[in-house]
């Protein structure tokens, strides 16, 4: 029986990586959809949000059976209860990455956003993609040193995110009404996407060192 319940601890480890890497997936397409305005990856992104949501649930059924049948303390308790808190935030990333996806496919042809913010928004594409790759890693290693790496590259789409409301909000801002809009929103959906990998990094570093001190 111990054999087995370890199997499963293992598996549920496994789940949470193969979920991160779809995730991981999901908002590259959905930045490069966003920025060269690529309808068909962006439905590709819409289509595919639909896998993270069942391996996720999939994910969570799995846990509460192994809570239900093995009941297991210390480690293994958290190991267990983190899962049910990270998958919830990667399916909430993969959301974050799918809302992107759908704004590029409202505005085809059109990009997005207006020339002045397409720097910024690529930059903060490229951040979130890189924080996704580096969460599949934590996931994988446990390294807390990551997490820290996760929280400085938030940092910097925290300053972004600031920037672009600074834009739109400013006497020199030309866009139209459906321009701020989408501005405001696209930033938000990046700013978010970030934020639940911080939250996950945070989770990481409890299972790690049952330390819940803060990242952020």
């Amino acid at each position: 029986m111990r054999e087995v319940f370890q199997q499963e601890l293992r598996e549920v480890r496994e789940r949470l990586v193969e979920i991160a890497e779809l995730v991981a997936v999901s908002i590259e397409n959905a930045t490069t959809a966003f920025n060269e305005s690529n309808v068909s990856l962006a439905e590709t992104v819409i289509a595919d949000d639909t896998r993270i949501d069942v391996a996720a649930a999939e994910l969570d059924e799995l846990a509460i059976n192994i809570l239900a049948r093995q009941q297991p303390v210390a480690r293994d308790l958290r190991v267990v209860v983190s899962a049910l808190r990270i998958s919830a935030s990667l399916e909430r990333m993969g959301d974050m990455a799918e809302h992107i996806a759908q704004l590029a496919r409202y505005r085809f042809p059109d990009k997005v956003v207006p020339k002045s913010l397409r720097g910024t928004f690529k930059e903060m594409g490229a951040l979130d993609v890189e924080i996704a790759r580096k969460l599949v890693e934590l996931l994988m290693t446990e390294d807390v040193a990551i997490a820290e790496h996760i929280r400085n590259e938030d940092d910097k789409i925290d300053a972004l995110h600031l920037s672009v409301f600074d834009k739109v909000l400013g006497e020199t801002w030309k866009g139209e009404a459906i321009d701020t809009v989408d501005a405001t929103l696209a930033s938000r959906y990046h700013e978010r996407f970030a934020d639940h990998a911080v939250s996950i990094s945070k989770k990481v570093q409890y299972l790690a060192t049952g330390d819940w001190s803060p990242v952020d």
